[in-house]
């Protein structure tokens, strides 16, 4: 089957210049990102199927859209035209899931799990593989679930997304074990914070904001976890219910985009309180 990509414009177009963290107050979205962005066609069409894209990123450095792949864990610079340039093929990639462009320090963060966890076939795994943004080269391949000594003997893993903060520690989710994990700048892991068992929280997408806390979807729910206290973590109050949220980006605007894959759309939020609560926009 072919895969279809949609790259919304409303989204896009006003991708903050890194796409990692919210511009400062009342700043314009920088000119070279937009134009690069508004430059791309709002569909592209895969030359090829089976690829089973998930995370979804656009280098802003190298001027190029990335995805990742379910099935082959490869990662891929989509062309105009619908045809796939492989950009990082690593044999330790099982399936790639969220993937970060961290600009500032070269870098492509790249979530690495196993989706056949889902069948229950096997115990998953939780990685954060990290290359050179511009060549693809492998830095390193972090074992997330690893420095997760507090887990069960039967626990599953699977890492989701990742989000990249200031001093350029990677925080990357677990959907199966409810934890957001650090990576430091020195390439270790360590558990920043594990949720209390709750039924259909499933941890999911997760971006850092600068004033030094992270803001993580899990099922219907929006939390806002400070980073020097993860577990001061609180729900960030909605104005009305967003079933199945899944990744998020900030726009240039300042808004939060957030995915529903139950709804299957895209919702721009809004916070006047430093998201201790958030309107849709």
């Amino acid at each position: 089957m072919r895969n279809l990509i949609y790259l919304m414009a409303v989204v896009f177009v006003m991708l903050d210049g890194c796409g990692g963290t919210p511009p400062q107050k009342d700043a314009p979205p920088p000119a070279t990102a937009e134009s690069s962005l508004s430059s791309l066609p709002v569909t592209i069409l895969a030359k090829r199927g089976g690829f089973i894209p998930e995370g979804i990123e656009y280098d802003t450095k190298n001027k190029r859209l990335l995805t990742g792949s379910l099935a082959e864990g490869t990662i891929f610079q989509w062309q105009d035209d619908g045809n796939l340039t492989p950009l990082v093929t690593d044999a330790d990639l099982k399936s790639s899931i969220g993937i970060e462009a961290d600009e500032e320090r070269d870098r492509l963060l790249v979530c690495n799990s196993d989706s056949a966890v889902f069948q229950g076939k096997v115990a998953g795994q939780a990685k954060l593989g990290i290359y050179n943004l511009t060549t693809g080269a492998k830095v390193a391949m972090v074992d997330l679930a690893a420095a997760d000594t507090g887990a069960a003997k039967d626990a599953k893993h699977f890492a989701n997304d990742v989000a990249v903060g200031s001093d350029g520690s990677a925080y990357v989710t677990d959907t199966q074990t409810n934890v957001v994990y650090r990576v430091g700048p020195d390439n270790v892991a360590s558990v920043l914070y594990r949720f209390p068992a709750t039924k259909g929280l499933a941890l999911n997408g997760i971006v850092f904001h600068p004033s030094g806390y992270l803001l993580v979807t899990g099922g219907a729910t929006l939390y806002k976890m400070p980073i020097s206290n993860p577990a001061a973590v609180t729900e960030v109050k909605l104005s009305l219910e967003l079933l199945g949220q899944d990744g998020m980006l900030w726009t240039a605007d300042g808004r939060l985009a957030v995915v529903s894959n139950s709804q299957n759309r895209v919702v721009g939020l809004k916070s006047s309180d430093d998201w201790a609560t958030a309107r849709m926009d």
